[in-house]
């Protein structure tokens, strides 16, 4: 069966379409990411949300288009956010040697307000990742609590790793969808 078929299948919503697409073109946008990255765990969490978005947006793929360029496409555009998201988040103070000097022991712990509202932001993760299926709790657990990579999660599970990347995509999907809800 030609790509096209997988597509129009996977456009009416078929799983087993969605699975062959991601097994097809995994490796490829992986291995795109991880040469420009240079760093495993952000190509395998880029890749992920890539093949997320490319699923969600599907109705709009242009045929006249190969789908692993579409694929490639959307993987840069998710890495541009990504470096723009890490970009936003570094402070970067110039200042001259003197105020290094007199300034430089700047107290960046977080206040106790700072300390209750992230625990209150963890506690509302918390019991939205709970209104998830076990197997999807398990695994958003494993990934970002635990912090173990993919081919970790898929040896503790005794699954095949696809599978294990098709579960954590559904949950990442499953999990927006609670707290877009709330």
């Amino acid at each position: 069966m030609e790509i096209k078929n997988y597509i129009d299948k996977a456009i009416k919503g078929d799983q087993v379409a969605f699975t062959y697409l991601l097994d097809k073109y995994w490796n490829e946008v992986y291995a795109f990411m991880l040469q420009r990255t240079e760093n495993e765990t952000d190509a395998e969490d880029i890749t992920i949300e890539t093949f997320s978005k490319a699923f969600d947006k599907i109705a709009t793929y242009n045929p006249e288009f190969q789908f692993n360029t579409w694929l490639i496409a959307i993987a840069k555009n998710v890495h541009i956010d990504l470096l723009r998201k890490k970009k936003s988040t570094l402070f970067i103070d110039i200042t001259d040697e003197e105020d290094d000097i007199a300034y430089g022991i700047a107290d960046d712990s977080p206040s106790a307000e700072d300390q209750i509202i992230t625990e209150q932001n963890l506690n509302r993760l918390l019991q939205f990742i709970k209104q998830l299926k076990p197997a999807y709790q398990e695994v958003i657990q494993m990934r970002y609590f635990q912090e173990m990579s993919y081919q970790e999660i898929a040896d503790e599970l005794n699954e095949p790793l696809n599978n294990v990347k098709i579960k954590l995509l559904r949950a990442k999907k499953l999990l927006a969808e609670i707290i877009e809800k709330a």
